[in-house]
Parts: C-alpha cells; structure tokens; sequence
C-alpha cells in the first residue's frame, strides 16, 4: 500500500497506525502523486491563519473516505496537536472503510501502563484517563486495564532502588523453531547448532563470572534473575546445574527477591531438571503451552502434545514451586474464539499462579510472517483476550502490559496473576527502573541512570557462533558498565 505525506513529518506515527489495520502489507511512503496501488492513504497538513487544516482521505479496494479539521495552535503546539489529529483523523477513515475499531485507539506505542502512569504523575488520574479516551480514542475497556496495570506495576517499580539491577541469561537454543518466533534461537535438532551448546555454555559462565565481578566493584544490589531464550529448558539436568552454579559463584544472592527459569517447551521437562532448580532455590518457572489445541501445536511446528503440557505441569507442580506461569497466544493460524476460549479453560482449571496471554504477532522474519498462513483478524483477536480478560479476573488480576510491532489488532500481552505472584523481574525490564545485565547471545544490557531517566544499551552479538568467536569484543563492551556508573 502506499502513504502519501503532503506538508508534515508525521510518517512514522502514521505508518504505525497503517500497520494497526493492514498488519501484513508492505507500506511504502512517498512524498509525491507517484505511484499506484489499490489501497492508499493520503495525509495533508496545510497551513491557515492561526494554525492547520489537516486533511486524510483513504482510497481502499474501491472504497473511499475523506475527513477534513482545523487544527488552531502555535509553536510546538501546533505541531503536536496537527499530528494527533492527523492519527484522530486517520482512525476515523480506517475504522470506517475497514469494520475494525482498534480498541487502543490511536495509542502505537510498546508501554501503555507506562505512559499511563507518567500521565498521572504530570496530570493526575483523571485527566490522565480523559486523555486516554478522549484523545487517544482509547475504549474504556483498555484505558481501565491500563490504569489497573499501573498501579500493580508502580508498587513493584518502588521496590527497586537506586543500586538495584536485575540479571538477564540467555539460551538462545530450543528444541525446534516456532514458526511464529522471531528470537534468535537455534534448533539443537541441527548437528552443528547442537555443537555450539558446550562451548557456549563455556562463554556464558566467564560472561557470568566478569558481570559478577563489574557489579560487585560497582555496589549493585541483584534484585531478580530471569532465565530465557529460546528455550532454557533444553539443557541437560548436569549443564543447568553447572550454570545455575555460575550464577551462584558470580554474584551476592542475599538481597534476591525473585529467580525465574523460563524452562519453555513441556516436552523438555524432566524431574532431573526441576530437582536441580529446586536444589538451586528457583522459586518461579514458566511451562508454555502457547495453546491446548493439538491441530494448532502441529500447525506452528511444536512438536509437543497437549497431555505432554498437562503432564509438565503437573510435573512441576509436585516439586511444590512457589509460582508457575503458562503462556497462551491469541490468533494463532486457522484458531477460532472457541478453540482459544478451550485453551483458557484448561489454563485456568490447572491454577497455576501466572497465566501470560499474549497477541500473536507477525514478525518479519518468522516463517509464519514469510508463509502468509491465515491467522485471526483484529476483530476475532479481540474477542479472545476480552475472553480471557472475562474468565481470568474472578481468580487473577492483570499486573503486567506490553505491547509487540506488528501484533494483530494493534493488542497487548498481559500478565495475569494471584495475590502476591507478580513477575518482578518483568516490571523491573519493562519500565526500566534499574539497569539490567545481561550475559549470553542476544543478550542487551540495559544502564538505567541511578534515580534518572537516561538509558543506555549495550548489546552482545546476537547468533551463539558469533558470541563464542566474538567474546573478546563483549569482554570489552562490559567495561562500558563501569563507565557508565562512574559517570554518575
């Protein structure tokens, strides 16, 4: 399709907001009448006494709209309110030609409770929800989620302190690729990724060992440690044990607050393994089903069963963890609102402490994206999570928003929880209210400014082979920590 931007610099929120309604095309932007397609969208910004007058006209598959408003201001606020009205104006035309209201409005970006809670501190609760609504044409729905979020995520954020961090290790290994994922991860059912995983393993404990040594000399204090990937859980019970020994022999544990295993796919379960999380003090584990439908885990290549799920969990629930998440994802290929809706129930009549529903999104460099397989639209997207939302709050209470690029309907992940089972270690990243080290491929280091706003990254090399043949290059990006505290 094409954007055609005529007197303002808006393209970047107004190719966003294309991408809400027409997930899967490509948007090409062009200043000028050249080109043809039959889906486009016209945006001017023309200037009159006192301000604006911005025009958006959308010409789609034989359908047209045309929507005109004056926008009158000046200086910087003349800029910010014609750009907001442009995406007013471009919700208005979109929702019409297209049967698709977005329930978040004209809101694009990744942290809605985050924006919600900087809103109250600047303006107070309800002229922070009257903006929400009124002016990013938020539904209510997701404007009462959003503030709901903020408050469980502000009493985390004032857990943290301004020597805290959290740990970040990285297993960038699974068992098959996803062919929703997007991560980099390599399928140790591949000879020559599977060789990778020893000398990795190797790479990742001395990166362990150095950011232990950074952090101490620094003073932090280790708020919460989150294993990922990929999928953790594809390392034997003897390789798991020798890191989690890493970690251990790395850095001071007595102020720890939370320490998560996102072990991944129930088909690499074992009670070997979960003994030697145990043994370690691992207190949070996350089993992912992504879906209870067995046609749906064969579509998206799986390779494991729905009783396999049922059975890890049960599995992990007789080593008496203290909390277990389940992952669901909403709109995965040729899945209706019934088969979501089974997915849900079986979630919820397992009760773990931490069910994380999450909006499929296509990724440009996931097979599912590349494949063009049929997956829900926004409207059948968003049936499911009010489903979810509807079936999960008797019994759990959302504590934890973000939202991807390119996910369907332009809606959110949610984590939902019992009392007192929120994810710190998710806060804490997500509103980046301390820094995070991270070590192992994939790995980026977040420097949050002590008590500030100013967030630095440091990024390790992304492919496993690049971080074993590379890590004399990460060894000297860690410096960059110490640098970065000492300026402060």
């Amino acid at each position: 399709m094409i954007l055609r931007i005529f007197g303002h610099d808006f393209h970047y929120e107004a190719e966003n907001l294309c991408r809400v309604y027409f997930p899967n095309e490509k948007i090409n932007i062009v200043y000028d009448e050249s080109g043809d397609d039959s889906k486009q969208i016209i945006t001017k910004c023309e200037p009159i006494e006192g301000g604006n007058i911005i025009t958006v006209e959308a010409l789609i598959d034989g359908k047209s709209r045309k929507v005109q408003a004056d926008v009158i201001a000046s200086g910087n606020d003349l800029r910010d309110k014609s750009e907001l009205k442009t995406a007013q104006l471009m919700f208005s035309v979109l929702s019409d030609i297209t049967g698709y209201t977005p329930p978040w409005g004209v809101l694009t970006g990744v942290r809605p409770s985050k924006l919600m809670l900087r809103l109250i501190d600047s303006m107070g609760k309800d002229e922070a929800y009257r903006y929400f609504t009124e002016d990013l044409l938020v539904s209510e729905e997701k404007a009462d989620l959003a503030l709901t979020v903020a408050k469980a995520e502000e009493k985390i954020v004032n857990l943290s302190e301004k020597n805290s961090f959290s740990l970040y290790v990285s297993i960038p290994f699974c068992p098959t690729r996803c062919s929703y994922c997007s991560f980099v991860s390599h399928s140790i059912s591949n000879p020559s990724a599977k060789k990778l995983l020893p000398e990795y393993l190797e790479k990742l404990s001395q990166e362990l060992e150095m950011t232990g040594r950074i952090a101490k000399e620094l003073g932090l204090r280790l708020e919460s440690i989150y294993f990922g990937g990929g999928t953790p859980g594809v390392l034997e019970a003897s390789q798991l044990d020798r890191l989690l020994c890493s970690v251990e022999n790395s850095f001071d544990l007595s102020a720890l607050r939370e320490y998560t295993v996102e072990i991944g796919r129930p088909d690499t379960v074992t009670p070997e393994k979960l003994r030697a999380l145990k043994l370690h003090k691992v207190e949070r584990i996350s089993i992912n089903p992504q879906t209870f439908n067995q046609k749906t885990l064969d579509i998206i290549g799986r390779k494991h069963s729905v009783e396999q799920s049922v059975k890890a969990y049960q599995l992990a629930r007789a080593y008496d963890f203290r909390c277990i998440n389940m992952d669901l994802i909403a709109g995965l290929p040729e899945e209706n609102v019934d088969d979501f809706r089974a997915s849900v129930d079986t979630a919820v009549s397992l009760r773990p402490e931490n069910i994380t529903v999450h909006t499929l999104a296509l990724k440009r460099s996931s097979e599912l994206n590349a494949s063009g397989a049929e997956v829900a639209g926004g409207n059948e997207a968003k049936a499911m999570l009010e489903y979810a939302s509807s079936k999960l709050s008797p019994l759990y209470s959302p504590y934890y928003m973000y939202r991807q690029s390119k996910c369907v309907g332009n809606l959110e992940n949610v984590g939902w929880c019992t009392e007192g089972n929120e994810c710190l270690y998710n806060v804490f990243m997500m509103e980046e209210c301390h820094t995070v080290l991270a070590a192992g491929a994939g790995g980026v280091t977040k420097l949050c400014e002590p008590g500030g706003t100013n967030v630095e990254r440091i990024f390790n090399y992304k492919y496993p082979y690049e971080y074993i043949s590379g890590f004399d290059k990460i060894t000297e990006r860690k410096n960059g920590i110490k640098s970065f505290y000492l300026s402060y």
